[in-house]
């Protein structure tokens, strides 16, 4: 199972509407993922499923990445990094097996003109740690918001191409 994580918790956010691009293309591929978007963690997943402890809430999300193959994490930059809930996901997540000797690609997105570059290369120095293994082509897409048409699909040519090659390439990996 592939599992696209949008991750940030805002509400109708530029992440949400990348994820669900990749998840439109990798169908058209022939590949069938979810979309877990962090908007929908536990209100309280901080008292509820640090430290060894585990709601039933929590609990589904936790069935969800065991069950998950591969992730494709969608980033945005948040403060020069990537999104604090994201960590606390990965932090809630049974150690060290929910993501040990998985795959994962990553994709930053910022309405700056890096693309999330930093929080990218913070995120894959945790992916090391946690042992999940991330595909060599990383993409970075500045200035989300000239990037994207009403329908939510991405519009830029080089962009187009890049998302392309990663998604062919993560579906190999």
């Amino acid at each position: 199972m592939i599992t696209i994580i949008a991750a940030t918790n805002r509400p109708h956010s530029n992440t949400l509407k990348v994820a669900k691009y990749y998840q439109k293309q990798l169908k058209e591929k022939g590949v069938e993922t979810n979309i877990f978007s962090l908007e929908h963690l536990p209100v309280d997943v901080l008292n509820t499923d640090m430290y060894g402890k585990r709601s039933d809430e929590f609990q589904k999300i936790q069935d969800m990445i065991s069950d998950t193959e591969k992730f494709l994490f969608i980033m945005p930059e948040y403060n020069g990094s990537y999104p604090g809930v994201l960590k606390v996901l990965i932090d809630a997540c049974n150690f060290p097996d929910s993501f040990y000797d998985k795959k994962a690609a990553l994709v930053g997105v910022s309405s700056g003109k890096y693309g999330n570059i930093r929080g990218v290369e913070h995120f894959t120095g945790v992916c090391h740690y946690i042992h999940l293994h991330i595909l060599p082509l990383r993409l970075h897409i500045p200035n989300i918001k000239t990037e994207l048409n009403e329908a939510g699909d991405l519009i830029q040519p080089d962009t187009i191409k890049f998302t392309n090659e990663q998604i062919d390439k993560f579906i190999k990996f």
